[in-house]
């Protein structure tokens, strides 16, 4: 009985996590038998309160990719630090191929960012801010870029 409970009570924790796909990609590898096949689902989750984690799942279908993919983000599941709705400060991070630019917008702006990196933002808990992804259209490098430059932000104290 007590089990059941515990089980429930983590299924409803899961339940109120914000997750979305950012990206689905068909894989395959050359072997002795011909092409093998796979699935990576690229996952973001948040509770959208200030934390947000993202995570690769890879899988034999996309089912499987997926679930796989929500379980690792929310393990690397990360705080942001927050400004009202927005990011505290300017900031501008090169990591490999993508750069990002952030800054901070006024309340009622909104997003004003590419669709995978929208995704992110919304659920971290973000409503108003501007990005500008530079260098590379790849979702995955982009959103790599994006969760460093995140965990690169200051906490925003307001008494300075």
């Amino acid at each position: 009985m007590i089990d059941n409970r515990r089980r429930n009570d983590h299924r409803n924790q899961e339940d109120e996590i914000y997750n979305r796909v950012i990206e689905i990609k068909r894989v395959s590898k050359k072997t002795k038998g011909g092409n093998s096949i796979s699935f990576t689902a690229l996952m973001v989750v948040g509770d959208r309160q200030g934390s947000v984690g993202i995570a690769l799942g890879k899988g034999l279908d996309v089912l499987s990719a997926i679930n796989k993919g929500k379980g690792r983000a929310i393990k690397d599941m990360f705080t942001v630090p927050m400004r009202g709705k927005t990011i505290p400060h300017d900031i501008n991070l090169k990591r490999g191929a993508a750069q990002v630019l952030l800054k901070p917008a006024p309340p009622g702006s909104g997003i004003i960012a590419s669709q995978s990196i929208k995704l992110v933002m919304e659920a971290a808990g973000y409503e108003d801010l501007s990005v500008k992804i530079l260098g590379t259209n790849n979702k995955m490098a982009n959103v790599k870029a994006l969760i460093e430059a995140l965990k690169e932000l200051k906490k925003y104290d307001r008494q300075n």
